[in-house]
């Protein structure tokens, strides 16, 4: 008779009971699954601290599926790559790690890493056993660390540069010393919250502003990339450049945090606005040299064909009386062509004078004195005259050119009277987009401007039947405010009257 006792094997089942049940209760997370070379994986056990730990119920212990479960705990990117990491595993392999993120319920997002000995079976089977650690707050160190170390890299890139780095989850921002500095800041001015830095951009530039940002935080460009007008403590605008990146997501994509730097980029916008002042000015200056040269070839081009069929008659004629009349008007023609020069010589003078000396003129003094040479001409055709011009208003302006252009202007508002109407002339200073603008408005005759108006300021251009109209001064006018950095434009209504606006420049 075979006695099924044995003492041996009676120990060995009370020692696996003990161990199980001392491991059970070890605070460690302690696990065991196999990986078969199917795919499957399969956990075998794991300890009251795991259940504990990862939060599983009752129900989810009784009826525990690696698909259902954990698998809904573990990030599904770390899952899948655990999976690959248990595939590459090998014969001569006999330990694994592999770290991982998990959702918990109540802890939220937890990073662990779990570590195991590797046992291969005989039947293409994997057997691991060993523990996990949670291992969050080494991870969050290391955030921590990247952080400092990009913003560190960010300053050492380059020193002139401002820093500043934006948790977006809280709205709080940390700007270093030189951005607080650009914008003539100091320690004790708090700027902690991102709107608090916002509120200082140009209104002119916000929507730009708000609109890169948004495109790079919600992953739409590589980088975020802005130029914007920001005001100092002083009360001055600088141009400042921002670039940042954001450097840290959640699980879903949303931005948490994004670095980037600032830099004062003020002396290259003054000079790009020069450059393109110089370019402006070049442009004008060869439009004029194109617009002087067709004046010179059509206007000398009249005047030579003239010269030519006459002294062709000349030279067919041999009544004396004839020739003497012939004569007569080459006389007429040559005093006409002396005049053209004369015209031409002036706007080669205007145009060669770009750099005018300009002095600080007072407006109103000015015009009084325009008025008092025109006094008699005022009073003989009842003009009336209404100005509202500040006495303390003074203008960067050539004495001449100023003197001319009123003239010709009040001149003009004169001679082209209603004569229906008693002449009135309004001299008017407003101020329109940063620029002030004399309006010098007239009752008269007015001009049809959809006839007429791209060759109102053309040189010759007549548009009333004045015996005494050359038109030549509006050309010139306009060629002398113009050389002073300003602008003319004209509003008119045929026998309503006309407005003329000058544009003055205020730089000296």
């Amino acid at each position: 008779m075979i006695n099924n006792f044995s003492p041996i094997r009676e120990i060995n089942q009370r020692d696996n009971y003990f161990f199980k049940k001392m491991i059970s209760n070890l605070p460690d997370l302690v696990f065991q699954l196999s990986y078969s070379s199917s795919g499957i994986l399969t956990f075998t056990f794991f300890n009251k601290a795991v259940i504990n730990y990862f939060e599983l119920t009752k129900e989810q212990v009784r009826n525990f599926n690696i698909t259902t479960v954990f698998r809904e705990k573990i990030h599904p990117d770390d899952f899948d790559a655990m999976l690959i990491s248990l595939q590459k595993l090998n014969q001569n392999q006999s330990n694994w790690s592999f770290e991982f993120r998990a959702i918990l319920p109540s802890k939220g997002l937890r990073w662990f890493k779990a570590v195991a000995n590797v046992e291969h079976s005989d039947f293409d089977t994997i057997l691991m056993t060993g523990r996990m650690s949670d291992i969050t707050v080494e991870k969050q160190l290391e955030v921590d660390l990247k952080v400092s170390e990009q913003r560190f890299q960010f300053a050492m890139e380059a020193s002139i540069k401002g820093v500043w780095d934006l948790n977006l989850k809280t709205n709080k921002v940390f700007y270093s010393s030189q951005s607080m500095k650009m914008l003539e800041l100091e320690e004790n001015d708090v700027v902690d919250f991102h709107q608090k830095w916002d509120d200082r951009i140009h209104p002119d530039d916000i929507n730009d502003y708000q609109k890169e940002f948004e495109l790079h935080i919600n992953n739409q460009t590589p980088y975020y990339e802005n130029v914007k007008r920001m005001l100092t403590k002083s009360g001055k605008y600088k141009w400042i450049l921002s670039r940042g990146k954001v450097i840290e997501r959640d699980l879903n994509g949303n931005p948490l945090r994004i670095i980037g730097t600032h830099t004062d980029i003020t002396q290259q916008k003054e000079e790009e606005k020069a450059l393109k002042k110089t370019l402006e000015i070049i442009n004008e200056q060869n439009s004029r040299l194109l617009n002087f040269a067709h004046i010179v070839s059509h206007n000398l081009n009249s005047h030579t064909s003239n010269f030519k069929m006459l002294l062709d008659l000349v030279e067919e004629e041999n009544d004396q009386n004839s020739i003497a009349e012939i004569f007569q008007y080459l006389r007429t023609s040559s005093n006409a062509l002396h005049q053209t020069i004369e015209h031409l010589k002036e706007l080669v003078d205007i145009n060669n004078n770009m750099s005018l000396k300009k002095e600080k003129l007072n407006l109103d003094s000015y015009l009084n004195k325009v008025l008092a040479i025109l006094g008699e001409e005022i009073n003989s055709n009842k003009v009336k005259i209404y100005k509202k011009i500040p006495k303390d208003y003074s203008i960067p302006f050539n004495p001449s050119y100023l003197e001319s252009i009123l003239l010709n202007f009040t001149t003009n508002a004169i001679k082209y009277s209603h004569p229906d109407r008693i002449p009135e002339i309004y001299y008017d200073l407003e101020k329109e987009n940063d620029k002030f603008v004399l309006k010098i408005k007239d009752n008269g005759l007015g001009i049809d401007l959809d006839r007429h108006g791209e060759k109102l300021f053309g040189m010759y251009k007549t548009f009333h039947n004045n015996p005494d109209a050359r038109g030549i001064g509006l050309f010139i006018t306009k060629n002398q405010i113009e050389s002073m950095g300003g602008k003319v434009e004209v509003e008119s209504k045929k026998n309503i009257g006309t407005t003329f606006k000058i544009f003055f420049n205020n730089e000296i």
